[in-house]
């Protein structure tokens, strides 16, 4: 769990990020090249810590498509031909929000994380 709670932290901190590279609006997000290179980085990050979190956590969360998240991230990583901004739009809005909120609760019943531990 000690594990989880680092990986949970993190999940909303990329999300965090996200959102705010995304406030300015579609038309922002569309033309800015630096807005969306950040935005696909945070969303490669916080898919690689979902597939990181224990068994126990996901299992406890079956609306989250873990497995989507995961094969998400697969296309975001090995895409080398980019990726479609309008698809990635529409997860932001769509799917995002179904794992913030499982994240969000899953932050209320894991203890947080020792930083300590991850600076050894």
């Amino acid at each position: 769990m000690k594990d989880d709670a680092l990986y949970v932290a993190h999940i909303l901190e990329c999300i965090r990020r996200i959102e705010e590279n995304v406030a300015s609006g579609k038309e922002t997000f569309m033309q800015s090249h630096v807005l969306q290179d950040a935005t696909v980085r945070n969303l490669q990050t916080m898919a690689e810590s979902t597939q990181r979190l224990s068994q126990g956590v996901r299992g406890a969360y079956p609306n989250v498509g873990w497995r989507e998240l995961s094969g998400f991230r697969n296309v975001l990583v090995h895409n080398c031909f980019g990726v479609n901004l309008e698809r990635i739009w529409e997860i932001i809005h769509g799917n995002l929000p179904i794992l913030k909120e499982a994240v969000v609760d899953l932050a209320r019943h894991t203890p947080p994380p020792d930083l300590a531990d991850e600076q050894s």
